[in-house]
């Protein structure tokens, strides 16, 4: 009988010799692991840090990148408005020589003030860029700003009788509200 109890603590010595196991706690369970299993898993772990530094890195650049891009675009993006404005400006520099040189020709420097605001109204229109309508209209807090009221018996009340500013929207969005004045009720006087 004790040769029978030795051979299955030899058999669990040897065992442990062979397999070389590691002891991982896995959900209460305990689970051995070959010692070459255990090599392959680390492996693979190692693989996978390598891979997630290197996409990190590339994604880091990728995104500092994009941010140098952006920047460039933002400082650039007017570019072709700008280099039409300059166009205008050299009109406008024009006009201000002839009016230096003492022209008395009123109507031809009218003329010429008359043909720079064309290439302005040319130039906001080919940007998107139009105006907003407001004298006759009903105020609209969204385009319009109410700088003064004015009490009114011939229009409705709310409606926009004078204009101080014109407005502007570029595509659908308000660029520059009209500045106004709206209409309001004359108060009944009690006796």
């Amino acid at each position: 009988m004790s040769a029978a109890k030795e051979k299955p603590e030899i058999l669990k010595e040897d065992q442990d010799k062979t397999l070389k196991s590691d002891v991982v706690q896995e959900n209460d369970k305990t689970v051995l692991l070959k010692e070459s299993e255990h090599k392959r898993l680390l492996a693979e772990a190692a693989e996978y840090k390598d891979k997630y530094l290197r996409l990190y890195a590339e994604f880091e650049n990728a995104r500092k990148r994009m941010e140098r891009d952006k920047a460039e675009f933002l400082r650039y993006a007017n570019q072709e408005l700008l280099a039409d404005f300059l166009d205008i400006l050299d009109d406008l520099e024009r006009s201000l020589e002839a009016a230096k040189a003492k022209h008395e020709d009123y109507d031809a420097f009218l003329k010429g003030i008359e043909m720079i605001m064309a290439h302005v109204y040319d130039l906001l229109r080919k940007n998107d860029v139009a105006p907003i309508e407001a004298k006759g209209k009903q105020f609209d807090p969204h385009c319009h700003e109410a700088l003064m009221q004015e009490e009114r018996d011939d229009v409705e009340e709310g409606v926009v009788v004078d204009e101080f500013q014109k407005g502007y929207m570029l595509g659908e969005r308000v660029l520059r509200t009209n500045k106004v004045k709206v209409a309001k009720k004359k108060e009944q006087k009690s006796i």
